[in-house]
């Protein structure tokens, strides 16, 4: 039985292949009476620049003159042996040939020994591999350049090894790379490509496990002593993607956006897309699909909360501030384990301000930290007469009993605080409705309000993402649901302020945080 690559047989990636090779060996004719110092002299003109170098031996894929941003990523990379660099690149912009032509000249000139190609499967690993392996194995002008490259014995689809010594190695998510050393040498160049897919990124359990992976197996195979580049292509997919999360990340050299038009409105690569074209196929799908292919700009299915809008927080005492927690019933501390979450929210007027937010999975310990952690700051910026309402319903009442008040007041001893818990033992109905009813009038008038100081927070961070892709077909919802819970508590103080006569005002010369 033939064994499946991605989703072809083994002869179907014998005949892709194949024609990759062929494409090679018919777009590369070379002069045979050339002398030998003729030919030395033609190779060392071409080495010492990158474009007439790519030009020559990939004549079959420089078909439009490259752009600005084509030569300004090649000159980075070339320029720097320690780099990490993040293409989103939109759709059409070449980023995977762009690559290929950068790995190819860096291993015939002897700059890199190693080279690892990882996606998100093996088999797509193998399938991103092959127009490598053909252009060492069918370029005529590589083979009259550089020599044969072809090594009998070591040039397999999924692993092969130039006659220089410089290796190729296929690699896809989750496999083990030990053993990628080739003989001394630890891999000095890492492509990552199409590795995000629409399903993983909407599972943040799957999201944490292929980082763990990246930033625990993969990256530590290269040398600490040695330079490495490391180089990620794709597009920003989902708020939960590997290129957004390795683009944002603190060791990335370089986040290179690239949309199918600038910020001009213009095409970025005018020599290879035209603006008529470029309206021709966006005119052929949603704007969603557009903003998502071809803007780096996901938009995520939800379709409830769309625009979500930030901007500084009043200091607390301004107004209403309580803090809301939801704590699930799970104590465990790993993605498996149900979401916790908890906020800090401030209403003042019709406004309501998320000022600070808890939302990942926690234990109980954890969970319990976070609740003093949360209290003692909203403290610090100003907040009075703060009560912690905590989620408390006929499901969970027997945790909240045995297993969070005991939590809760050990912690309180500890630190000498005490926390003023509020159980909420509301009926909530259907979380999907009571949610959309509460919060979505509120944030289509721009009145629920995200604290842009929090906005790089990655507890924060999570809430949004939570709220773009609400819908009812979305199982995670802890963070909407617990702002919601917030919301509604709110919403009763003020009622019961106004009924007394007190109203509270916004004020313009008011304090931010």
């Amino acid at each position: 039985m033939a064994r499946i690559i991605g989703k072809a047989t083994d002869r179907d990636y014998l005949e892709v292949f194949q024609r990759y090779c062929d494409n090679f060996r018919n777009a590369t004719p070379i002069n045979i009476n050339e002398k030998q110092w003729q030919r030395l002299a033609r190779k060392t003109k071409l080495e010492k620049d990158e474009e007439a170098w790519f030009k020559y031996y990939f004549p079959n894929y420089c078909t439009s003159e490259p752009a600005a941003f084509h030569k300004a990523a090649t000159r980075r990379l070339f320029a720097h042996a320690e780099w990490f660099e993040v293409r989103a690149w939109s759709r059409e912009l070449a980023k995977t040939a762009r690559a290929m032509m950068e790995i190819c000249k860096l291993a015939l000139t002897g700059q890199i020994h190693n080279v690892l190609v990882v996606s998100n499967t093996h088999d797509n690993a193998v399938l991103l591999m092959a127009p490598f392996k053909a252009f060492f194995e069918a370029n005529n002008r590589v083979e009259q350049d550089y020599g044969i490259q072809k090594n009998l014995g070591q040039w397999t689809e999924d692993k092969f090894v130039l006659r220089n010594g410089c290796s190729f190695r296929a690699l896809g998510w989750g496999e083990s790379p030990r053993g990628t050393r080739n003989n001394e040498k630890r891999p000095d160049f890492i492509l990552i490509d199409d590795f995000d897919t629409d399903e993983e990124c909407r599972n943040e359990d799957t999201m944490k496990k292929k980082i763990a992976w990246m930033e625990q197996a993969l990256i530590p195979t290269r040398s600490i002593s040695c330079p490495t580049r490391i180089l990620v292509n794709g597009n920003i997919i989902h708020e939960n993607c590997m290129v957004k999360y390795l683009g944002e990340a603190k060791f990335c050299d370089k986040f290179d956006i690239v949309n199918i038009r600038n910020k001009d409105g213009k095409s970025s690569w005018p020599e290879k897309n035209s603006e008529e074209d470029i309206d021709r196929v966006l005119s052929t799908i949603s704007y969603a699909s557009a903003q998502k292919e071809y803007f780096n700009n996901p938009m995520d299915e939800g379709g409830v909360f769309t625009d979500l809008k930030e901007g500084k927080v009043p200091s607390l005492k301004r107004g209403l501030c309580l803090i809301y927690a939801d704590p699930a019933t799970s104590n465990k501390d790993v993605s498996q384990g149900s979401y916790k979450a908890i906020g800090v929210l401030l209403n003042i007027g019709l406004e309501f301000y998320i000022a600070k937010v808890k939302v990942d999975t926690m234990s109980t310990q954890h969970f319990v930290d976070a609740l003093f952690d949360l209290y003692q700051w909203a403290k610090y910026h100003g907040a009075e007469d703060v009560h912690v309402y905590i989620e408390n319903n006929s499901l969970q009442a027997p945790f909240y009993e045995q297993v969070l008040q005991p939590a809760i007041f050990k912690e309180s001893q500890r630190r000498g605080v005490l926390l003023p818990v509020i159980p909420d033992t509301r009926d909530k109905k259907d979380k999907y409705t009571r949610i959309e009813g509460t919060l979505e009038p509120i944030n289509r008038a721009g009145l629920l309000i995200f604290n842009e100081a929090e906005a790089t927070d990655p507890d924060m961070k999570r809430l949004k993402s939570q709220f773009k892709a609400f819908s009812p077909k979305q199982k995670r919802m802890d963070g909407p649901d617990m702002v919601e819970g917030g919301v509604f508590i709110l919403n009763q103080k003020a009622s019961v302020l106004a009924s007394a006569g007190i109203i509270t005002i916004p004020r313009t010369n008011r304090k931010k945080i």
